[in-house]
């Protein structure tokens, strides 16, 4: 219906046209003299001017759309080259150029600019898209407009090339260090959690109770007249599993940009980490490390989007059994409710070591309700850390070796 409203309205400027000039004719031949016929001689251009407007090929345009790279980091600038050319020498007024893509996200950027090609064959111009926002944009067409002085004919195109940028959440620099294990007695164990190679024994010590009956040296107890048991090497893990929180808030865009800074400063560190959130659908990445797990992990977040279906704390609750004991599990929210301190709390309680970082506004702390369920969450086992936006190289400045 809207395209054929579209003909309509460009069949009646059409006719409109055609109108004017008999109009001005028949003026002319009837009232005579010197003004009457300059009227119709000076109208007369630009009515043969738009006549051939409507018969002037759109097709004889080639649009190409220039792009230097394809990934870029939240907040930087973009530059885009748009190219057109042309076979013949026919003079166009004006033209209007439209460009535009759409995000992941929900946005829309759009770029217009207005144009004198006159006799030209080839037209070339530049624009910048500042502070790109995070997501997948999607470039799809461009539209070409053009039309003669009056305003009365108009013609457009619309020239399909289809690209693609992906721009990922910013990135601060971090420094991390691994943070201690703190339990609902309030003690502190080691600040990783210790395996034994059992399949590598470096020596004998005296027997402490715990240690399996397997491994009972019994040839050196002999000689010793006192239980001895092998000591083995001992291998250091860190592994963390990080769970962020989807939830849609204004703080949402900071909860991103966090979760990317730390995830690379833990896999830069030679830890493994994993990934889990949910938004429109549950991803779950597997505690690993290297390059190719870091791409995988900057790609799913360059994508992520703030969801109000679920909560944190349902999260926290409805896939506690995939989260691994043996790995720390880091928190990442902006909103500290006490469902999700229960929640969390019921996972401590099974022996899992559970750090909370609260996303807090530019220069902020945490409320005086959050500072009263981090007091609540630390007899639970819980550390809860305030990270403020653009400040997180701070956020290991608490309980750190």
């Amino acid at each position: 219906m809207k395209r054929f409203l579209h003909k309509l309205n460009r069949v009646w400027k059409l006719i409109l046209l055609f109108l004017l000039i008999v109009m001005v004719f028949s003026y002319a031949m009837f009232q005579g003299g010197f003004v009457s016929w300059f009227l119709f001689y000076s109208f007369l251009p630009f009515a043969l001017y738009g006549l051939l407007i409507a018969v002037y090929p759109m097709r004889d345009w080639q649009v190409k759309r220039k792009i230097l790279k394809y990934e870029y980091r939240a907040k930087e600038e973009m530059q885009v080259e748009i190219e057109l050319t042309r076979n013949s020498f026919f003079p166009v007024f004006y033209m209007v150029v439209r460009d535009s893509f759409n995000s992941t996200m929900g946005q829309k950027i759009e770029e217009k600019r207005m144009l004198m090609p006159g006799l030209k064959r080839r037209l070339r111009f530049n624009y910048t898209v500042k502070e790109l926002p995070r997501g997948e944009h999607v470039f799809d067409q461009i539209f070409l407009q053009l039309g003669d002085p009056l305003g009365l004919i108009e013609k457009e195109k619309v020239y399909i090339q289809v690209e693609r940028i992906l721009v990922y959440p910013p990135i601060e620099e971090m420094i991390y260090k691994p943070l201690e294990n703190h339990y609902e007695q309030g003690m502190i164990s080691s600040k990783e959690r210790v395996q034994r190679d059992t399949t590598m024994a470096v020596g004998v010590r005296e027997y402490q109770p715990g240690d399996r009956f397997s491994w009972i040296n019994w040839k050196a107890s002999a000689r010793r007249n006192n239980m001895m048991t092998k000591e083995f090497e001992q291998k250091q893990s860190h592994d963390i599993m990080i769970v962020m929180d989807c939830q849609e808030n204004k703080r949402f865009e900071t909860t991103v940009s966090f979760t990317a800074s730390i995830l690379r400063v833990i896999l830069k560190k030679g830890a493994q980490v994993g990934l889990l959130s949910v938004d429109t659908e549950r991803k779950i990445f597997p505690i690993r490390g290297g390059e190719s797990h870091q791409q995988y992990l900057l790609y799913h977040l360059a994508k992520v989007r703030a969801t109000k279906e679920i909560t944190l704390a349902e999260v926290v609750d409805y896939e506690s059994s995939q989260l691994p004991p043996q790995a720390t599990i880091m928190l990442i929210t902006s909103q500290v409710t006490r469902e999700l301190i229960d929640k969390a709390g019921w996972l401590a309680s099974k022996r899992y070591n559970i750090v909370m970082f609260a996303i807090t506004g530019q220069k902020e702390g945490l409320s005086s309700e959050e500072r009263t369920l981090s007091a609540f969450a630390g007899k639970k086992g819980i550390q809860i850390i305030p990270v403020s936006e653009g400040r997180f190289k701070e956020a290991f400045g608490e309980g750190l070796a």
